[in-house]
């Protein structure tokens, strides 16, 4: 198994003239792996992946993508490298079927067009002009031209905004056959629950600095916004105080006594306890949730904003 990392990030650093974008940040994603960047507007996100994908010049530190720099190997990189922009822009009357044609002869390997057109669910358009196409299949599209040189590495940048409900899940599914076929995806987004389904690591950037790193789980698990137990019973618990439960911070019984919400450090253990006593005490159960924190939470905890400010 190859462990050499298929991009490899330290010290990185970019300045516009006085102002400091990116300050220096690390971090490794590894063959296989979906990487998710998240940051609010200004972070230096896309600044980053600019970088790493040619388009930028670094003003300091290592960087390395397919073993690549991205400053002095451009084209051997690009060749081998997918892009899928926020917004993909072509010629009002060009078809689809000639942009995959143009874009194929930028490349020194490619598949089947044809094959990618209708894995997207764009052969009924293959003739149309881009102009009449409708916002998803203009992004299935770019999706389609990201993929005519069956790179080993794709950057999404922001793959699904702008889209309706609908779309957005179409192209998710469409990132997770390919994230099934062992493909190295590095994605902006600013959609929290798509990164929580699509990413194996998350890093938070927050004015130029990675300020955390991690899996979703392992994110949401070292949040202070604690998991949430509720029970609700089908009769009034009357006999006194209820359990100090281990793990819990917090406990509250609803006026009704109907209702016991308990905040835990360790939701797991803590479930299990209460779910033996309300056994023991023969209590009947009406309904229960556990609700832990989510990425949102994790966000605007670290950095006092929401993802789209």
């Amino acid at each position: 198994m190859n462990d050499t990392p298929v991009i490899y990030v330290r010290g990185l650093r970019k300045s516009y003239d006085a102002f400091e974008a990116v300050k220096g940040i690390d971090f490794e994603v590894q063959p296989g792996e979906v990487f998710g960047l998240l940051g609010p507007n200004g972070a230096g996100k896309t600044t980053t992946v600019e970088i790493l994908e040619g388009l930028r010049p670094r003003s300091g530190g290592e960087v390395k993508v397919l073993g690549f720099d991205p400053d002095r190997q451009k084209q051997k990189l690009k060749d081998r490298i997918g892009v899928c922009l926020q917004a993909t822009n072509l010629p009002d009357k060009i078809t689809v079927r000639e942009a995959l044609t143009l874009f194929a002869a930028f490349y020194s390997r490619v598949v089947s067009g044809d094959s990618l057109l209708q894995r997207l669910q764009l052969w009924d358009k293959k003739d149309a002009v881009y102009a009449t196409l409708s916002g998803g299949q203009k992004q299935r599209l770019a999706l389609a031209l990201s993929l005519i040189n069956d790179p080993q590495l794709l950057f999404l940048d922001e793959p699904t905004t702008g889209l309706d409900p609908q779309v957005r899940l179409e192209i998710r599914d469409l990132i997770e056959e390919l994230r099934s076929e062992k493909r190295t995806i590095l994605m902006t987004t600013h959609y929290i629950e798509e990164a929580e389904r699509l990413c194996d690591r998350v890093a938070i950037i927050d004015a130029g600095t990675i300020i955390a790193l991690g899996t979703p789980r392992e994110l949401q698990e070292q949040s202070a916004n604690q998991s949430a137990i509720e029970m609700r019973f089908t009769q009034p618990w009357r006999n006194g105080p209820v359990p100090e439960w281990p793990g819990a911070i917090r406990t509250i019984v609803s006026d009704d006594a109907k209702h016991v919400k308990v905040t835990s450090k360790h939701p797991a253990r803590t479930l299990v306890e209460m779910v033996k006593w309300t056994d023991a005490q023969g209590i009947e159960l009406d309904d229960v949730h556990l609700n832990r924190p989510t990425l949102e939470d994790v966000f605007i905890e670290l950095t006092g904003k929401k993802l789209r400010e």
